[in-house]
């Protein structure tokens, strides 16, 4: 590390020598930290002109310099930043100039200030760029010849009959009045019943006339797909322009008949998995019609409770298969699932000169069908257990529940305007409900299940990390 004490000495005061000098014993650091030369400019009487007071270069990596700068003026045509910065005081990032050696370089400038906050100095990182210049010369150089690499490139392809035939894809070249010059050998097996494809013009194809228009009035590329026979291609046809003029252009044929194929065996399989759900869902709630009729056979008020809480959960997990019977997809919309298992469970629990309403509001929630069902059961017995202990002897309440998600951790919240629960109590109970709640919601959603008790009622939150492929929208 260099620095020029004596230099600082003539325009600046003591206090801010002490300062640069403060702040020159960490250019090293920089230097290595960033991967540049570091240096400290000071501005000169005039403000045109600012001298090199200490510098640092990489130990672990290349420097722009060979010579030592310090004491050398740096002026303002070479580095528009340096000079930007002590006139704003404005940090300057990514500004380029050309260094003390002539090299064209990157430099990041930081203001220096004193304890009056008056700019004493920048701190400066410079990074050499010449192979970056050079990058984007030849970039504007190869955007400026494109048209006529393009017109040379064909013209190769037209003289040349030895195109590599290792391609997938049929490829057909024309010329500027459409008159097929080359076809690789996948481009004669797609039209074998034609003959050879060499001297025709593409009018005779089944898309020729379509390319053509295309072509003439977009004067670009042109995309279609079409069936031919048993085979279902995909085209794609690019014009070649000189001077706003075809000259010619290329086919690009591409058989998407496997994977159209595919798609068909997939939208089947899709209709099975389906129709399964349907039957899932039917057997369910068969079976939850078959222990409704038991219950009304069943005297003992707790026992029929139990009944009742048990065809509560086999209804919400036939309501989750309902949804993937109509979507035919594995990601559930959990907002309209809670709504659905919420306002079955009311109905079925609720006393009838009750009036408890569900609120359900706040973002879509997406997961996958095994996490959504988890989240069901949840809320099944977490409303259940706000019926049956939030409003004893009350006609009326409240459920809220307001989905949420911030930075990618999602919060449901359960709250209701009953008589309150505790919840240690129930927890030293072995309250099943509860354990099924902390089983799913710890195990499945791998989150936290929150309880917290108030005179206004009772607040759940379920916390729980948005999986990968899940979304909230």
């Amino acid at each position: 590390m260099l620095i020029n004490v004596s230099a600082l000495a003539c325009f600046l005061r003591k206090e801010d020598v002490n300062i640069i000098e403060e702040m020159s014993k960490y250019l090293p650091l920089f230097a290595n930290l960033s991967q540049a030369d570091v240096f400290i400019d000071c501005l000169l009487p005039g403000g045109e002109e600012a001298i090199v007071v200490a510098e640092a270069h990489p130990t672990t990596g290349k420097s722009l310099y060979i010579e030592p700068v310090v004491g050398k003026v740096a002026y303002k045509e070479n580095e528009p930043g340096v000079f930007f910065c002590f006139k704003t005081g404005k940090p300057v990032i990514g500004s380029r100039g050309v260094s003390q050696e002539n090299v064209m370089m990157q430099q990041n400038v930081i203001p220096i200030r004193n304890e009056l906050g008056q700019i004493i100095g920048v701190l400066i990182m410079e990074q050499d760029i010449t192979e970056k210049i050079q990058q984007e010369k030849n970039v504007e150089i190869l955007m400026e010849t494109t048209e006529q690499l393009s017109e040379t490139l064909y013209h190769v392809a037209m003289s040349e009959s030895t195109i590599p035939d290792l391609m997938h894809e049929g490829l057909l070249l024309f010329d500027r009045d459409y008159y097929i010059t080359f076809a690789n050998d996948r481009a004669e097996e797609m039209f074998a019943d034609s003959g050879s494809l060499i001297g025709q013009k593409i009018d005779f194809l089944p898309f020729g006339l379509i390319i053509k228009e295309e072509i003439e009035s977009k004067k670009g590329v042109f995309f279609h797909e079409f069936e031919l026979g048993k085979h279902f291609l995909q085209l794609k046809a690019v014009s070649i322009q000189r001077n706003n003029r075809t000259v010619g252009g290329v086919l690009l044929l591409r058989d998407l008949s496997e994977l159209k194929e595919k798609e068909k065996q997939l939208t089947i399989k899709s209709a099975v998995i389906r129709e399964i759900h349907h039957r899932v869902k039917n057997n369910l709630q068969t079976i939850a019609s078959l222990l409704r009729l038991q219950m009304r056979r069943i005297e003992s008020h707790e026992v029929e409770k139990i009944f009742r809480e048990i065809i509560n959960r086999i209804t919400s997990i036939s309501i989750i298969h309902e949804v993937l019977s109509l979507e035919g997809t594995d990601m559930i919309e959990c907002k309209e699932v809670i709504e659905l298992v919420s306002n079955a469970i009311i109905s079925s629990m609720k006393q009838s000169e009750q009036k408890i309403s569900i609120q359900v509001d706040g973002n879509l929630l997406y997961l996958p069908s095994q996490k959504a069902s988890s989240l069901a059961l949840v809320v099944n017995e977490l409303v259940q257990n706000a019926i049956n202990h939030a409003f004893v002897d009350r006609e009326e309440g409240t459920i809220r529940i307001y989905l949420k998600e911030q930075n990618q951790i999602v919060s449901i919240i359960l709250t209701d305007d009953g008589v309150g629960f505790d919840h240690e109590k129930a927890q030293q109970r072995g309250h099943l409900g509860l354990q099924i709640c902390n089983t799913l919601v710890s195990e499945d959603l791998e989150g936290i299940l929150e309880f917290e008790n108030n005179c206004l009622g009772t607040k759940i939150i379920i916390t729980f990390p948005l999986p990968k492929e899940g979304i909230m929208a």
